[in-house]
């Protein structure tokens, strides 16, 4: 997989999404810039209680988007992640299904950001036709490294 390749195809993608940030990825793409991508971050942006009790990936730096359980947008966000994350990262942003991530996504690019990537899919994927995640897409369904919560 060539990155400068990898990079237009994230590119593409977000034009057919409307979205203000650099590109949408695959769990797959996002694992593999992850590995071979100098200042390449992942940042879940999931709950405190998702951690918990779903799991997470390996070294992937945990700020919320929202708070459990309330559900309030973490005012804090924004300074959490220019605590955590240089402004010139490639930083790639997680969460459930691709939702929040998308979000956390055009708020940093909207504050220099200019690398900011949303993981389609997310960490769980989107409901099944039963109602349970996991069995149609995301991180875990990929077989990508994570760790239970």
């Amino acid at each position: 997989m060539e990155i400068e390749e990898l990079l237009k195809t994230f590119q593409a993608r977000i034009r057919a999404l409307d979205a203000h940030y650099f590109g949408a990825a695959s769990p797959e793409e996002a694992f593999y810039v992850s590995q071979n991508v100098q200042h390449a971050l992942i940042v879940d942006v999931r709950t405190q209680a998702e951690w918990n009790f779903v799991g997470g990936v390996p070294s992937s730096i945990k700020i919320e988007w929202q708070m459990y359980p309330s559900g309030q947008l973490n005012q804090d966000f924004l300074q959490q992640l220019q605590a955590e994350v240089p402004q010139d990262s490639w930083v790639m942003f997680l969460c459930r299904s691709g939702a929040r991530s998308h979000a956390a996504a055009n708020l940093a690019a909207q504050n220099g950001y200019t690398r900011a990537v949303n993981i389609l899919e997310g960490f769980e994927g989107d409901k099944d036709n039963n109602g349970h995640r996991g069995n149609l897409g995301g991180w875990k369904f990929r077989g990508l490294p994570w760790y239970q919560g």
